[in-house]
């Protein structure tokens, strides 16, 4: 199954989180670079009147920020030119990846204030996935897999409203989680197997992994979990 670059892009769209951007399709199409440098000054500003958000290191926004920056700064910021610098901003590789990572939201003082919606850190895996095989003749989809079982196990949800969340239009990047969660059924039917024959065997879990030549430390685990 071969994910396509304009179905990745088309389901980041909400990876600008509401923060006042158009949610248009995310893509790192050759006129970024343009839109970049018209909305320079602005994104200049933003740094100097807020460096914990908008300097080296990207933090995920405040969901709201947009409204706060032009009701504070109405002398230095103008509604569509902020607009399109938050949308620059939020679309960026750096920023994605904070979102990705599942860091808490931001206010204006650079303090958390909440966590980032599962479908949002879902959806920029999505989008850095597409931009990753741009560059790479590397199939990097079982790495996307893992990627999004372990945003799913971190979202503390159960996976019936997961879904309901997160599931979008595009039919391949909902086949590929698909996939991730009949990955993640099978280890889990693994472990299930390995806990019972060890139950049953009266061995140490030393003697079991000898056994049946097995790593000690993936028994200690599986037999840790069904404690």
């Amino acid at each position: 199954m071969m994910v396509s670059d304009t179905h990745w892009s088309s389901s980041a769209t909400a990876a600008t989180e509401q923060t006042g951007p158009a949610s248009t399709p995310i893509s790192d199409q050759p006129s970024t670079a343009s839109r970049r440098q018209a909305v320079r000054p602005v994104l200049e500003t933003l740094f100097e009147l807020y460096p914990k958000l908008f300097g080296a290191d990207f933090l995920p926004l405040k969901l709201g920020i947009f409204q706060e920056l032009l009701a504070k700064h109405p002398e230095h910021l103008e509604r569509t030119s902020l607009k399109a610098a938050l949308g620059v901003h939020t679309r960026s590789t750096p920023y994605l990846k904070s979102i990705a990572e599942r860091k808490p939201r931001h206010d204006l003082q650079g303090d958390p204030v909440e966590p980032v919606a599962p479908e949002h850190v879902y959806q920029a895996l999505i989008e850095l996935a597409r931009r990753r095989r741009g560059l790479s003749a590397e199939d990097l989809r079982p790495k996307l897999r893992k990627q999004l079982m372990l945003a799913f196990e971190a979202s503390g949800m159960s996976r019936q409203d997961y879904l309901v969340r997160i599931q979008t239009h595009d039919v391949e990047a909902n086949t590929l989680l698909d996939e991730a969660f009949a990955e993640r059924d099978q280890a889990l039917a693994r472990q299930d197997a390995l806990r019972s024959a060890f139950r049953n065997s009266g061995k140490t879990p030393a003697e079991f992994a000898a056994m049946y030549g097995l790593n000690p430390r993936d028994v200690s685990r599986a037999i840790e979990r069904d404690r």
